[in-house]
């Protein structure tokens, strides 16, 4: 779940983080975009005009520390590690990665979604801190165990936040995405109820609780909003083919000097 301010834009995660720790999920509401990206579209690679992208990406900023390091996310397991990624120089292609992590202060890590999964990583001390976009692809290929390896702290160290991702009532795949799943691990199979057509629904939300486990982090919030059937809150990729992207942030603060 999250704890929503009175504008609505962004929303707070309702996930007990250590104190100089913050992090922010944006919804649809708000922002300058029009047509299939009517909102508070962050994406610049989903066909939104780029004047209008900028300037929710602008409003974006203003609540944050420093401008996020934005990702080419690629559906596979790359981790940028982001601490000297902040200054890059205007014009910069993004890393090519589809997950960010940092332990300075003020080194905004991002992901954008439409229906995959956003997770949120922390240390309990606060120390180090990462952000992953996990759809089913991977999810599956190990973008969580990647991302918890970058982060080098003990596992049961960390506590891990799910963002709003495509449900389980929503998220029909093929045959092969299950048989991908249970190829790698067979109590994946659980996640996974037989549909119509010889189709399966798929429980991103279990799947990555499943993994979670497997490294031994159980301290696990959030899971259960389904961006599919939310259509005044959230962008959906599946809903409505042409589609805007939200953002899932977490940086750790600058220390405040006495």
């Amino acid at each position: 779940m999250t704890i929503e301010p009175a504008d609505g834009v962004c929303v707070v995660p309702d996930w007990p983080l250590p104190p100089g720790v913050r992090a922010l999920q944006t919804t649809r509401r708000g922002g300058v975009s029009g047509g299939p990206w009517a909102g508070f579209n962050l994406g610049d690679h989903v066909g939104d005009d780029p004047a209008a992208v900028a300037a929710n990406r602008a409003a974006l900023a203003r609540r944050l520390p420093a401008i996020p390091v934005w990702l080419a996310q690629v559906h596979g397991t790359a981790v940028a590690a982001i601490d000297e990624m902040a200054d890059r120089a205007a014009g910069m292609p993004p890393p090519v990665a589809d997950a960010a992590v940092a332990c300075r202060a003020g080194r905004v890590c991002a992901v954008m979604t439409a229906d995959c999964l956003p997770l949120l990583f922390c240390a309990r001390d606060g120390s180090v801190v990462a952000a992953a976009h996990a759809g089913w692809r991977g999810l599956c290929a190990g973008v969580i165990e990647a991302t918890v390896a970058a982060m080098a702290v003990p596992t049961a160290e960390l506590t891990v936040w799910l963002g709003p991702a495509i449900g389980p009532q929503a998220f029909e795949v093929g045959g092969e995405v299950r048989e991908a799943f249970v190829a790698r691990d067979a109590a994946a199979a659980s996640a996974f109820v037989r549909g119509e057509d010889g189709r399966w629904l798929a429980d991103l939300y279990g799947l990555a609780r499943q993994r979670l486990a497997v490294l031994g982090i159980v301290d696990v919030c959030g899971g259960g909003e389904c961006t599919f059937a939310d259509a005044g809150r959230y962008f959906s990729y599946r809903r409505d083919g042409v589609s805007g992207r939200m953002a899932t942030l977490i940086w750790r603060e600058a220390a405040r000097r006495s």
